[in-house]
């Protein structure tokens, strides 16, 4: 069938991008560090009883409310962190000490002075150390090899 030229579509809104790229439905946009209503209403309410509402939670807490618990202790205590590992490992100078060092952290584990999550964080930071050392290394042989006259010549 032939299409209706009396009749003219409507055009339909294209789906996924209604709007000109780069520019939103509201080119003007919310004020750079406009806060919102409903926030600024609360924090009003808020303000002259933070006080009274810590001494509350206080009291729910120590009656044996669970939820006040956490509340409290989640304001008291720090989120916790990994735990300082203490042991023993020789120092690494070149890449012949790494060796001795992975031999000092399997025997700490071995020993249970570290778990094997600790040891293998360590084994990481040896190999760092390790690919650091041999970069250098390479670095320092490499401007020999520039410096020599003998190789200018060739």
């Amino acid at each position: 069938m032939a299409e209706n030229s009396l009749h003219p579509r409507p055009k339909q809104r294209v789906r996924g991008r209604p709007f000109v790229k780069g520019q939103s439905g509201n080119p003007a946009g919310r004020p750079r560090g406009s806060k919102n209503h409903r926030t600024l209403a609360a924090r009003e309410l808020l303000d002259g009883e933070a006080g009274a509402l810590t001494r509350k939670a206080i009291e729910m807490a120590m009656a044996g409310d669970a939820g006040a618990m956490r509340l409290c202790l989640e304001r008291i205590l720090a989120p916790r962190r990994d735990p300082e590992v203490r042991f023993d490992l020789p120092p690494i100078r070149d890449a012949g000490d790494i060796a001795g060092a992975m031999a000092a952290v399997l025997r700490a584990l071995a020993q249970g002075g570290i778990t094997p999550a600790e040891a293998a964080e360590i084994g990481r930071l040896v190999e760092t150390y390790m690919r650091a050392i041999e970069c250098t290394d390479f670095e320092r042989r490499l401007r020999m090899v520039e410096a020599s006259p003998s190789l200018r010549a060739a």
